[in-house]
């Protein structure tokens, strides 16, 4: 393996909060002959473990935080996280809209009529020096950021007064509950992926074992696990449809 090449992809990464890879993904990312360049690396990197299960074994560095079990006591009536934690949504909940009108989201979302999001890493076909310019001038293959939503989006539903619970995972696969303490457009219902990778930051508060979701200590990096997005639909469609007393239409 590249000693050279993988320190500067992990500064490159440390950087910007992300969390580091294993050195098994590593080892098969730089199997190609010739082996990547930087820029290139930096994206696939990212591109795997954005679209990739948080829990999956070998995926990410035994050094990447999880979450401190101690702050997840009801018990514990304050307290700061000590350290940047990465984890993945695995649910979430808009509880400012009726059962009802969750129900009509997530019927649309399911017959695929919302936006989806866009390709979380592009990795074009460039030439090295592309690819050094591109890098030097503000880091290579960045999360392509979602598009502006429009009237009617899924976003625009989500603003206002709009309140979000999530539950969150760590690489351990230990859930934690979050709640929107601070409103973040980015944070809603057809708009937030399931599996979607973030990063809740050092001095996040933590108050009765749930996370206090805030702009400044929340960090959104992107990405999305398909095959449990199209889970969680189903599963979340059923729970709320016998709520309300309607039988699952499936």
């Amino acid at each position: 393996m590249d000693r050279t090449l993988t320190t500067q992809l992990k500064a490159s990464l440390s950087q910007t909060s992300f969390p580091l890879p294993s050195t098994t993904l590593l080892t098969t990312l730089l199997s190609t002959n010739p082996p990547p360049s930087l820029p290139r690396l930096t994206a696939q990197t990212k591109s795997h473990i954005l679209t990739t299960d948080l829990t999956t074994p070998s995926l990410l560095d035994p050094s990447v935080p999880v979450f401190p079990p101690e702050l997840l006591s009801p018990a514990l009536r304050d307290a700061k996280l000590p350290a940047d934690v990465p984890l993945q949504i695995v649910d979430i909940e808009d509880l400012s809209r009726s059962r009802w009108d969750q129900i009509e989201e997530l019927e649309r979302i399911e017959k695929g009529e919302l936006k989806k999001g866009r390709a979380v890493v592009r990795i074009e076909n460039e030439d090295e020096d592309d690819a050094a310019a591109r890098a030097t001038q503000g880091g290579a293959a960045r999360p392509t950021p979602a598009p502006a939503p429009g009237p009617g989006d899924a976003a625009q539903k989500a603003s206002g007064n709009a309140t979000h619970r999530v539950t969150l995972q760590d690489r351990a696969g230990t859930n934690i509950f979050g709640i929107e303490l601070t409103r973040m457009p980015r944070l809603g219902v057809g708009v937030t992926r399931i599996g979607e990778k973030v990063v809740v930051r050092r001095g996040a508060t933590v108050a009765r074992g749930t996370v206090l979701l805030e702009p400044a200590t929340f960090l959104f990096l992107g990405g999305y696990v398909e095959s449990e997005e199209k889970r969680w639909v189903g599963d979340r469609l059923k729970v709320l449809r016998e709520a309300v007393g309607v039988a699952d239409q499936r």
